[in-house]
């Protein structure tokens, strides 16, 4: 991947629009070409920022001070988000198609592809608002507004629209993508865990330099382009989908997009919700299992399942745990840009500490708080499982041997379970 490139030409789109438009809609592209030298780095940027604001700097609540999302649910959100801003460009790229005909363009899946890809980088680059204080959110709306703008000077030059059509074919084109989002996100938000800030992250690590240089095929950066590849390929088919008419073959092939953008081959099954209760012990670090639930959720393709269980003394008193374990599917190639990237920290107060660290192949991510006695130990397992144990009235020596007891190696043995070939 020639970064060089990527970042001339995101100046270029941000800083010389008129000029820029001409030279994108006549080089040649493919859909994997704009998803693997283009989107999968700038949509990966406000994801794991986000992730980074969320656990480190937190967010302010009036009357409570600042509060820090525990990093697995950081981190859940991070890989979701990611996904969902892959698949919507596509999304909205086939809405932008759609509507040419209306407006006196011309229908082309590809040219609708590069003007929704790459008006989206006002956005994606505006997350890097959300790490500062008091003026994030200007700074992302100010995005947004320019994102739109961009879309307006793009669409007579990439879909050959009249230009004098071109202020009412935008938006027409946001409104539709407007109500798809407000749909989509309604579900997601009540199955998943809601919306999460954003912004944009910083610097790669000595390992991602060692293997861009190498791009071992076996190495995360050889996975992303294997990542690539599955785009385009469930790009074609989503093409052929269209061209075919069949609503239905239409929301097979969305649902392989999605399970490509996660990182499979295919749509990608999460475990059934009793297979993950199998994991969750009846009794841990001598404490009797007081509560158990599982579930399953669907939006898009997207699978994710959760299994929760407390566990307590018979009383209620004394020390306690709460063990999740969350099956985020298909997105192994998500985790996996997120370890490569080198995400690590570690903060030191009065109360407490909290850092993020690599152990092997797995990411780590522990808290304390001195003042309470309670902690929390999260650990990615096979980059898709996410096990997370709480406690209170307990040390954090206490909490990394309860963990360590659980089956870890079965459940990273799972963990290319449910991907069907695309």
């Amino acid at each position: 991947m020639d970064m060089q490139k990527l970042i001339a030409r995101v100046q270029a789109i941000l800083l010389a629009p008129k000029t820029e438009w001409p030279v994108i809609a006549a080089e040649p592209a493919t859909t994997g070409s704009i998803y693997t030298q283009y989107l999968v780095w700038l949509a990966a940027l406000p994801a794991l920022a986000g992730l980074i604001d969320a656990t480190i700097f937190g967010y302010s609540i009036p009357f409570a001070g600042t509060v820090r999302v525990g990093f697995a649910t950081a981190l859940q959100a991070a890989v979701v988000s990611y996904v969902v801003s892959l698949a919507g460009v596509f999304v909205f790229a086939l809405i932008v198609n759609l509507l040419a005909p209306t407006f006196g363009a011309q229908k082309d899946s590809l040219a609708a592809l590069k003007v929704v890809a790459y008006s989206a980088t006002a956005g994606m680059v505006a997350g890097a608002g959300t790490l500062i204080p008091a003026l994030g959110g200007l700074i992302a709306l100010a995005g947004a507004l320019y994102g739109i703008y961009l879309l307006y000077l793009g669409l007579p030059h990439t879909m050959k629209c009249p230009p004098e059509k071109a202020v009412a074919y935008t938006a027409v084109s946001i409104l539709a993508a407007i109500v798809v989002s407000a749909l989509f996100w309604g579900l997601l938000g009540r199955t998943l865990m809601g919306g999460m800030g954003s912004g944009l992250s910083g610097v790669l690590s000595r390992q991602a330099a060692e293997e861009a240089a190498s791009a071992d095929p076996a190495s995360p950066l050889g996975k992303l382009e294997k990542w690539g590849q599955q785009m385009e390929a469930a790009g074609e088919k989503m093409k052929a989908a269209e061209k075919s008419g069949d609503a239905k073959a239409q929301a097979e092939a969305l649902k392989n997009l999605v399970g490509a953008a996660a990182g499979a081959a295919g749509a990608t099954t999460s475990l059934p919700p009793d297979r993950l209760k199998g994991f969750l012990p009846d009794a841990l670090a001598g404490l009797p299992r007081a509560s158990v639930s599982s579930q399953r959720t669907s939006a898009m393709g997207l699978q994710v399942s959760k299994g929760e269980a407390s566990y307590r003394a018979a009383d209620g008193t004394g020390p306690a745990m709460e063990l999740e374990v969350t099956d985020l599917g298909g997105a192994q190639g998500i985790m996996m840009f997120a370890g490569w990237v080198g995400i690590e920290m570690e903060r030191e107060t009065g109360e407490g500490y909290e850092k993020t660290y690599r152990d092997g192949n797995r990411m780590v991510h522990e808290e304390w708080d001195r003042s309470r006695a309670t902690g929390e130990f999260s650990v990615v397992v096979g980059e898709r499982f996410i096990v997370r144990l709480r406690g209170e009235q307990l040390t954090m020596a206490q909490l990394k041997l309860a963990i360590g007891s659980l089956d870890l190696a079965g459940l990273e043995a799972l963990k290319n379970e449910g991907a069907t070939p695309g």
